[in-house]
């Protein structure tokens, strides 16, 4: 590599061709270590650099003159002076909240040098004007080498790690030994997140009562037991992303949305996935669909003899449920009376980070990778979501479990969130393609079983829920679902991020921001009217849920029916499958 940096010629026209010309004959090892291309955009922007000198000497003339002047603040602290230094980390970064960052001279300036070498890529790197795609990822590279990087990662540069050293006697340096041997060993060299011992499904995760009443190859339909006299004659399915396990819906007593619409009056199924092995490598994303809620759809209405049926989608789900409501919109099926979306994608012109993972060379290499065993592992994508939040999801634990040798935490969420699922082969690529990288569904250029589908006839009411601090389905994004269908929409935006801004149960800390009446155009109009209410959005999807569930009629305690006999207790057996 650096061979080829010493060859080139910042005066000629040729230089990132002749470069690229280069690379192409070590493409594939490449891919091999850097499927998503990162080193590769970094070092083009290295040689779009050599075409802004003046740029690039800018910047680094403003990180020498924040590097001298960090060092005399550094001196005169030293002398008692609390002087402030030129760089600040940045709002939520809480590296280097520990108060020896601030009262140590010494741990003063590593921050500094730190942040300012942080600042001068960042220059670099608007200096290098890569094209929108090749910025973005360029730019999360770095900042996710720049996050490895942090002294906070390493013994010396870490006081809280100096500290806990110090006051065990060292007993914390052989603990963060043994739990980043056991990582290499049993986590490919992933810090763990979670201390999953005490966790068990069906035990206090995904405990609300209900049996299994279906299964297929693909799903396991579960319904559950009401627990009101009375319910509401349109029952409500749960659609679950088929990229998670589906009790992120059912996942403790207190914290689960099923539970909750289920105490509130709710006739409730959940489809929990299969987790797919290379038998269902071949399967498309018009089976999943077909195999999945359809199917769940068409058993629901024949257990309860409700002509309709409520669907409530998380994130993924809601992309497969709003296509295929123009499906059955293009059929004239008016099976689905109304649908919630839950962080939800539908149109992808605002990818979120993930943008980043789903250019054509990242999407081709996945296929690559996929067609060796069928199916995208599901590590490799639970660390894809891990790396976009690197400081809290990696880094963090690097901090704590292997330099101050604690334990992860035990925490219910994170046991959902290590619980991976595999990806199968061709609906992942179809569904990467035809939604991230090519945007069809919204164009109205989605294709299914060679039709091409208008969103605009899908006239059924949808609610739709977004989080203020969703990386993933940024809300704006999501509200552009409001205008994609064509039916009455509700838009609510919550406050947390992708997960807790679903897992959501009434706490002090809930709030929430909705217009009641016409949604406007333009998502900034929309946060400019939206009124802000203390509590959480399960209170508001509450009310306009019972608006589409019709007329209350007397409970049933029998679960499942002569056709649909129960199979198993909930949560079921997919859900136990592990990646």
């Amino acid at each position: 590599m650096d061979t080829l940096v010493m060859t080139v010629d910042p005066k000629t026209d040729q230089t990132e061709d002749s470069v690229r010309e280069r690379l192409g004959a070590v493409e594939g090892p490449l891919n091999s270590v850097d499927p998503v291309s990162f080193g590769r955009t970094l070092l083009g922007a290295g040689i779009s650099l050599l075409r802004n000198p003046i740029g690039a000497i800018s910047a680094d003339t403003r990180w020498a003159i924040g590097t001298a002047a960090a060092a005399r603040v550094a001196v005169e602290r030293l002398t008692g002076h609390m002087t402030d230094g030129p760089m600040a980390p940045a709002a939520g970064d809480k590296r280097f909240d520990d108060p020896a960052y601030n009262e140590n001279p010494l741990y003063f300036l590593l921050a500094q040098q730190y942040l300012l070498g942080r600042q001068l890529v960042v220059e670099l790197l608007d200096a290098a004007n890569l094209e929108k795609e090749k910025d973005a990822k360029a730019r999360f590279g770095a900042n996710f080498l720049l996050d490895a990087l942090a002294p906070t990662n390493t013994l010396l540069g870490n006081p809280a790690a100096v500290r806990e050293a110090y006051n065990t006697a060292g007993m914390s340096l052989l603990r963060g030994a043994k739990n980043m041997l056991d990582d290499i060993k049993d986590n490919r060299g992933w810090p763990s997140q979670v201390d999953a011992d005490g966790f068990e499904l069906g035990v206090n995760m995904a405990v609300t009562p209900g049996q299994v009443v279906y299964r297929s190859d693909l799903i396991e339909l579960i319904q559950y037991q009401p627990q009101t006299e009375e319910v509401y004659e349109t029952p409500l399915l749960f659609c679950p992303a088929w990229i998670n396990k589906f009790y992120i819906s059912d996942l403790a007593p207190g914290k689960s949305l099923i539970e909750w619409a289920v105490q509130h009056g709710h006739t409730c199924f959940a489809i929990s996935y299969r987790n797919p092995d290379a038998s269902l490598r071949d399967l498309t994303f018009e089976d999943y669909w077909l195999q999945g809620p359809a199917d769940a759809v068409r058993v629901i209405r024949e257990i309860t003899g409700a002509p309709q049926v409520n669907t409530i989608s998380v994130c993924l789900g809601g992309t497969l449920t709003a296509i295929g409501m123009a499906k059955n919109a293009a059929d004239g099926d008016d099976s689905i009376k109304s649908s919630t979306f839950l962080n939800t994608h539908t149109d992808f012109s605002i990818p979120g980070t993930l943008g980043v993972f789903t250019d054509e060379s990242t999407i081709a290499g996945l296929e690559r990778q996929m067609s060796k065993n069928g199916y995208l592992d599901g590590e490799k994508m639970a660390h894809t979501f891990d790396a976009l939040r690197a400081p809290d999801l990696v880094f963090n634990y690097v901090s704590n479990n292997w330099l101050q040798g604690k334990k992860p935490p035990a925490f219910d969420l994170l046991v959902w969130n290590k619980d991976s699922t595999r990806m199968p082969a061709k609906m992942h690529s179809r569904y990467l393609r035809s939604c991230f990288l090519n945007n069809e569904f919204s164009r109205g250029e989605f294709e299914f079983n060679g039709e091409k589908l208008v969103p605009s006839k899908v006239t059924a009411p949808i609610y739709v829920l977004s989080a203020i601090e969703d990386h993933i389905v940024p809300w704006k994004s999501a509200f552009k679902t409001t205008h994609v269908l064509g039916g009455p929409a509700r838009f609510v935006l919550s406050n947390a991020g992708h997960i807790a801004g679903i897992v959501n149960p009434p706490n002090p800390k809930c709030r929430y921001w909705v217009v009641d009446g016409e949604l406007p155009d333009d998502p900034d109009v929309w946060r400019e009217q939206a009124q802000l209410h203390e509590g959480t959005w399960w209170e508001d999807w509450t009310k306009w849920i019972a608006g589409q569930g019709g007329a209350m009629q007397s409970t049933s305690e029998s679960l499942g029916s002569s056709e649909y006999p129960q199979i198993e207790a909930a949560p079921g057996s997919y859900v136990r499958t592990r990646a």
